[in-house]
């Protein structure tokens, strides 16, 4: 049975197919496509996973799961769907811009908690374009995924301090004992148009 540690390109270029044709179908027809058998074998592990719209003027909707409690055809299904209709920083998607938008697909592995005897530790605990991070202190949560620092040039220090603002805590935050900080990789799945 396939998990995140034997993803193909292959598998990569159906997740993504496969969260378009959701999305249009939801779009256009207000249905919910019914995936194949095959397609829901082949991905019946339970991952994390988030879906991706970005246009030309950048990011168009982004939502997922970061923990591994549904099976990855589920939670494509429902991430798909949310990330093109129920971003709340964005209108719904609408049909006419379906062709505008390019998807992507990222499958996660299960965070965990990175351990340190001092916040300075975590600077050479996470690297770059490896890790996604998740910060935690109280009622407050952020997550942003592997590509996120390398689209906008971040170092090891910018990526924490993004992530605690998205989490909406001030930035220095994860020099908090009370923090806690969670790393998981991706593998990021995207469509190319020429």
């Amino acid at each position: 049975m396939k998990d995140y540690n034997n993803l193909s390109k292959e598998d990569g270029k159906l997740l993504v197919s496969t969260a378009r044709k959701i999305v249009t179908e939801y779009i256009k027809n207000n249905t919910k496509l019914k995936l194949e058998n095959e397609f829901k074998n082949n991905f019946s592990f339970k991952s994390g996973v988030f879906v991706t719209l970005n246009n030309k003027q950048g990011l168009r909707g982004c939502i997922g799961y970061p923990l591994p409690n549904k099976l990855l055809y589920d939670a494509l299904y429902d991430a798909a769907i949310s990330a093109a209709t129920k971003d709340p920083r964005f209108p719904p998607v609408k049909d006419k811009d379906l062709n505008s938008i390019i998807f992507e697909v990222t499958v996660l592995t299960s965070p965990k908690k990175i351990i340190v005897n001092n916040p300075d530790e975590y600077l050479s605990k996470i690297k770059v374009g490896r890790d996604g991070l998740i910060v935690k202190n109280g009622y407050h949560s952020g997550l942003l995924l592997p590509q996120v620092p390398v689209d906008y040039n971040w170092n090891e220090k910018e990526f924490l301090e993004h992530t605690c603002e998205k989490a909406g805590l001030s930035k220095d935050s994860w020099k908090d004992p009370t923090t806690i900080i969670e790393s998981f990789e991706g593998i990021i799945f995207k469509e190319y148009h020429n």
